[in-house]
């Protein structure tokens, strides 16, 4: 396995020449202006004749230990032992998901499908429909990681692409095949939860109508004070806790993606199932920074040389980190010691493997790690 990064930014174009001509696969991740002009995306194509390529746009790029924004990240991998396959599909609304997951699955499906890495539309899907969807079709022991694509902070209009320009409601993924492909992974957020423990007790799919039977919209308003003149963004600073019984330890946390005035519904980017306990969350700089570590050391327990390490972090950890949102990327780096090429993106959403379940399922507000590698 070979692994080539480049990066592209207004000041300074691409960072190198590519150098990789054979590489079979490029995955880049753009600023949505750069993603929907689509200059560099072609200019990727070119550099790698022979490569399928697939990316998104984010809400920041992630370059080794640093944060872009307005740019593009890529990393050209050859494999020499792993055959690949890709595929994508549309939807129309989020009603699609599950369906739209069967789809992407069938078409990769074969008996020595090891792994797959999926890049979805960000605010036309819901993420836990399209998960289950996947795992419709293919084995519980295939790995999926990925993550929703992002507009900045806007939550409007997302873009995927294929081998060809980025679009609206495209969900894309590439299959990799046989027992050469070595998959690692974390998913840890690093929120603190704050104010009494709630049941969901009335909800639809991802729709959250309520909580202990009152109004979800007028409760969560009621916890933000001021911030919730500033709903949905603000939601992502506050997002929510949940798990199947007060007792477990097996939560998820959800980030809303929009609210509906009239209905006192929130929307968010996976289910939020009825009888299931909800508690809110607030960050910690500190903790927010563990949770990075930690999701690092568990996608790689030893560092493998020519391996790629892709991170996917919810847009909400970078609005509350600011500034120092580098720590994180930075802390990654540290746990990799530098050795693995490093790219990534902020996402709406992240796709991962649950480390108390071991079942694959979207996560908000976490750091995300992939590292892959042949042996």
């Amino acid at each position: 396995m070979q692994v080539e990064l480049l990066s592209w930014s207004q000041k300074n174009g691409w960072d190198k020449k590519s150098a990789l001509t054979n590489a079979g696969l490029v995955i880049y991740f753009a600023g949505k202006a750069i993603a929907e002009a689509d200059k560099q995306r072609q200019q990727l194509q070119g550099f790698y004749p022979q490569a399928h390529v697939l990316g998104c746009s984010t809400g920041g790029e992630i370059c080794g230990p640093e944060v872009m924004d307005g740019s593009m990240v890529a990393a050209a991998v050859h494999l020499s032992k792993t055959p690949i396959r890709t595929a994508s599909t549309y939807v129309t609304n989020a009603a699609e998901s599950l369906s739209a997951g069967q789809k992407l699955a069938t078409a990769l499906h074969a008996p020595d499908l090891r792994y797959i890495f999926l890049l979805s539309d960000g605010v036309n899907v819901n993420g836990s429909d399209l998960v289950r969807g996947i795992y419709d079709v293919v084995d519980e022991q295939v790995i999926v990681t990925g993550g929703l694509a992002g507009d900045g902070a806007d939550f409007k209009h997302t873009l995927v692409s294929l081998d060809g320009a980025p679009k609206e409601k495209l969900i894309a993924a590439v299959g990799f095949y046989g027992d050469a492909i070595q998959i690692g992974y974390g998913s840890v957020g690093g929120w603190n939860p704050f104010g009494p423990e709630r049941q969901i007790t009335k909800s639809r799919g991802n729709i959250l109508y309520e909580l202990d039977g009152r109004p979800a919209l007028d409760l969560y308003k009621e916890y933000l004070g001021e911030d919730a003149a500033n709903l949905p963004g603000s939601a992502l600073f506050f997002p929510l806790s949940i798990k199947p019984a007060q007792q477990s330890e097996h939560n998820m946390v959800r980030t809303a993606l929009g609210i509906d005035e009239k209905e006192k519904t929130m929307t968010f980017a996976g289910d939020v199932p009825e009888g299931y306990t909800a508690q809110l969350m607030r960050g910690d700089f500190n903790n927010l920074v563990d949770g990075a570590i930690q999701a690092a050391a568990l996608a790689s327990s030893t560092l493998p040389n020519n391996a790629l390490a892709l991170l996917v972090s919810c847009i909400g950890r970078k609005l509350l980190l600011g500034q120092s949102i580098s720590d994180e990327t930075e802390a990654v780096a540290d746990v990799f010691e530098y050795k693995i090429p490093t790219i990534g993106f902020y996402s709406y959403g992240e796709i991962c493997h649950q480390q108390f379940t071991g079942k694959c399922s979207l996560h908000n507000q976490t750091m995300t790690v992939t590292v892959l590698h042949e042996k």
